[in-house]
């Protein structure tokens, strides 16, 4: 992998991963067209995606730098302190530190259970891709004309939390969009566009930490001096461009609807099974 294709991979990881129009779908689509996955070793390519998602973690950390801090907080002192309060009469904040772990327990237990499949080629696959891409744009459609968009952070609850981390885990298969398909969840349950967003992008943090940490310590043994120089630059490239976006779709979505991303997902989808038909893949 060259540095240029190293900076054009972290920029898409940084654009996609928070729009919902998936990024493992557009990077994976992108390794394809560079020849850079290896069929023979797709846990490979799986690592990188993880481990370059790091930069976008570092975006949505950098981004919702004092959400965070007052959600742990919050947090530890209403649950760990002398000072601790029952649940009922716990801050908003201190309820959002309950309801990311609660949301990113489904994501964990899928994921560890589904490893194999996850890391080999059924999610390299450009047919699944392509089918995930049009499928859920069809249910965000559906969320679209349902919802009520009538809730917000505060009005969250456990249930909310368990079925988002459900949609969370569905992201796994590759073309789905992890805050695509918590953004589509969140609208299924009456949540305002921004706070789904919002939402989807906190409880993101957990699963990409954990995920990239995984994924480097395990790729670390086989990636030479060049590599580990690309990953950390595509890695860079990642945040930066992943700040952007998460500003984009925050103001995007306040007076907005997810539209344009259902056509565009559509549309994507469409190609790809043309290209899979002219047999461009």
């Amino acid at each position: 992998m060259s540095i240029i294709e190293a900076i054009i991979l972290g920029i898409i990881q940084g654009l996609t991963e928070f729009i919902p129009i998936s990024s493992t779908a557009h990077l994976t689509l992108a390794g394809n067209l560079m020849g850079l996955i290896d069929p023979n070793q797709p846990e490979h390519w799986t690592a990188f995606i993880a481990v370059i998602q790091l930069g976008t973690l570092a975006a949505v950390l950098v981004y919702f730098f004092k959400d965070i801090l007052g959600i742990s907080n919050d947090f530890l002192v209403q649950n760990f302190s002398k000072n601790r309060r029952s649940f009922g009469v716990q801050s908003t904040e201190a309820k959002l530190g309950w309801y990311i772990i609660i949301g990113t327990i489904p994501i964990v237990v899928i994921g560890l259970a589904g490893k194999k499949i996850i890391e080999g080629n059924f999610t390299k696959d450009p047919l699944v891709i392509a089918i995930a891409l049009i499928t859920l744009a069809i249910i965000l459609a559906i969320a679209e004309k349902t919802s009520k968009f009538n809730r917000e952070l505060k009005d969250i609850k456990f249930k909310d939390a368990i079925l988002i981390g459900l949609a969370q885990s569905v992201a796994l298969i590759p073309g789905s969009s992890r805050s695509g398909t918590t953004i589509t969840a969140g609208l299924f349950l009456g949540l305002k566009r921004e706070t789904a967003a919002r939402f989807s992008f906190l409880l993101s943090i957990p699963a990409i930490f954990a995920s990239g940490i995984y994924e480097f310590y395990k790729s670390i043994t086989f990636i030479d001096t060049h590599q580990i120089i690309a990953i950390i630059i595509a890695t860079v490239s990642a945040g930066i461009s992943g700040y952007l976006s998460i500003a984009f779709l925050l103001n995007y979505l306040k007076k907005r609807t997810t539209y344009l991303f259902i056509w565009y997902r559509i549309g994507l989808g469409i190609l790809i099974l043309i290209m899979l038909y002219a047999r461009i893949f």
